[in-house]
């Protein structure tokens, strides 16, 4: 079954390749791409593209070029997925509808001086809190430490300056 012309493999060599071989390759590629019917057949078209490109395969010294090909096809499907997870997964027209828009940098600017109107509204001490724990970013007992005062002193004054805050920030309901 060899048959050579110029640089590529005999056109009706090819076809009885796929032919003897093409079914149980397909169903190899089906178990490597997960059941994925396209990619299967896209690396089948591949792997039948390079039996084409190398006429010398089939002067191997096996019986079989069943070998050569599932090979070559694991091979593929092996670079195939390689490529597909080194770049970015890529998203349909639906799951772009389906994001919100872009925050408009207007609200959040708003909602920054809201904030900070809102924190100039409670007591030293429970700013002192919340600039601690919040902004600064330290624990409570941290804060504890930092101020001065007991743990349980930084918990409950926390507690009550998110609720002051609530009353001064629009949109949010109060808490009990």
């Amino acid at each position: 079954m060899t048959t050579a012309t110029a640089d590529t493999t005999d056109e009706r060599t090819l076809a009885q390749l796929q032919r003897d071989h093409g079914p149980a390759l397909l169903s190899f590629l089906l178990g490597l791409t997960y059941g994925d019917q396209q990619r299967a057949e896209d690396l089948m078209q591949e792997t039948l593209v390079r039996a084409w490109q190398h006429p010398e395969a089939f002067e191997a010294p096996y019986e079989s070029m069943r070998p050569w090909l599932f090979t070559v096809g694991r091979r593929l499907a092996i670079d195939a997925r390689r490529s597909r997870m080194a770049r970015p997964t890529e998203i349909g027209d639906g799951m772009l509808a389906a994001l919100p828009e872009p925050a408009d940098p207007t609200e959040s600017a708003v909602a920054a001086l809201d904030v900070r109107a809102a924190v100039r509204e409670l007591s030293p001490e429970h700013r002192a809190v919340l600039v601690r724990i919040y902004f600064d970013g330290l624990t409570v007992n941290e804060a504890a430490a930092d101020l001065g005062i007991p743990a349980g002193t930084v918990k409950s004054r926390s507690h009550y300056a998110l609720r002051a805050l609530s009353r001064y920030l629009p949109g949010y309901p109060v808490r009990p």
